[in-house]
């Protein structure tokens, strides 16, 4: 974090990195007014949670809600603060033993929370990771809500209540074409972002929006914190099931989500493989062929030879055929590596 509170700037980061190589052997330390404050752990988790407290301007009072707090950094903390708004809950994914973080529970694993919420007769069920900055759900009928429809709760929330900043919110290129289906119907615009929560953030403070994030559960609303926050992010969708009266399931299925298949492809170079007429002449076909049904995409990863090929579509079938066509451009041209 900066000072700010913002996630670290990439120049900054890039500067840590060269330090802890060695490539950067001086440094000029801060001194006077710029030398941060050590706060104590118990003191500063007291405070967090107090001031999470103060966000609901309802109680939870009769509602079933379970946490599943990934035996991560909420294990505690989601307990606590539910608990002190009066909210009846469970929780699960709460005994860390220092390695079994994340370890079939959490956000990325939510069968388990599924299948208690759909028998214990639970309102809602809540899945954070393991340093609990992401938050998925779970709704009455054990179906899962993914972040694509948790920031159109909360975007359709702020619309109706004339409080979302430029009737935007910002999302990555990655959210489903379904939840822009859903935005155009209510009259929110939207903003497509790189893959990550630090260029939502920067989306939004650039162009003064104040809500954004990615379907992986990443929410920012600038309101209330600057980097995503999976509790908070549980009470606010809380507050918004509250305020309505609706079941979570009602609100989430405004969302028709549609049908994606992404593969990832091994290429020779991503940028010639990219630049390819015939690849590019692909993707136009496969675009026209969708026209208002569905969309794709081709992602470079950032870390290996390999190309995201993505398609969403009103069939699986659909989107698979215009995956493979892509695919069989990039092996027509010569570049296609192999599939992984």
């Amino acid at each position: 974090m900066n000072a700010l509170g913002e996630k670290m700037e990439d120049e900054v980061q890039a500067l840590v990195e060269k330090f802890i190589d060695g490539e950067l052997p001086d440094v000029t330390y801060a001194s006077e007014a710029a030398i941060g404050n050590v706060i104590d752990y118990s003191e500063g988790r007291t405070k967090y949670a107090e001031y999470l407290k103060t966000i609901p301007t309802v109680s939870f009072a009769g509602h079933k809600i379970a946490l599943d707090c990934a035996n991560g950094s909420a294990w505690t903390l989601g307990t606590e603060v539910f608990g002190s708004l009066n909210a009846e809950i469970s929780v699960m994914g709460n005994i860390p033993d220092g390695v079994n973080i994340n370890a079939g529970c959490g956000s990325t694993h939510l069968k388990k929370l599924q299948e208690f919420v759909l028998n214990n007769d639970v309102e809602a069920g809540f899945a954070f990771d393991g340093d609990a900055d992401r938050c998925l759900a779970v709704d009455e009928n054990g179906d899962v809500v993914n972040g694509d429809q948790i920031m159109y709760i909360l975007a359709k929330y702020l619309k109706n209540k004339g409080e979302l900043a430029n009737d935007t919110l910002v999302t990555t290129v990655m959210s489903n074409f379904g939840l822009y289906k859903a935005l155009d119907r209510i009259g929110v615009k939207y903003e497509k972002t790189a893959v990550g929560d630090r260029y939502v953030y920067e989306n939004m403070c650039a162009n003064g929006h104040c809500l954004g994030g990615e379907q992986s559960g990443h929410i920012i609303w600038s309101a209330y914190a600057r980097t995503g926050d999976g509790i908070l992010t549980a009470i606010l969708t809380m507050c918004v099931l509250k305020e309505t009266g609706k079941k979570l399931s009602e609100l989430a299925n405004e969302v028709e989500m549609f049908p994606q298949v992404l593969k990832n492809v091994v290429v020779d170079d991503k940028d010639t493989t990219l630049a390819d007429p015939a690849v590019k002449a692909s993707v136009t076909k496969c675009t026209e062929d969708l026209g208002d049904n569905g969309r794709v995409l081709l992602r470079k990863s950032g870390t290996e030879p390999v190309l995201r090929v993505m398609a969403e579509a009103d069939t699986l079938e659909n989107a698979e055929a215009q995956v493979d066509a892509m695919i069989e451009a990039m092996k027509v041209s010569g570049h296609l590596v192999k599939i992984k």
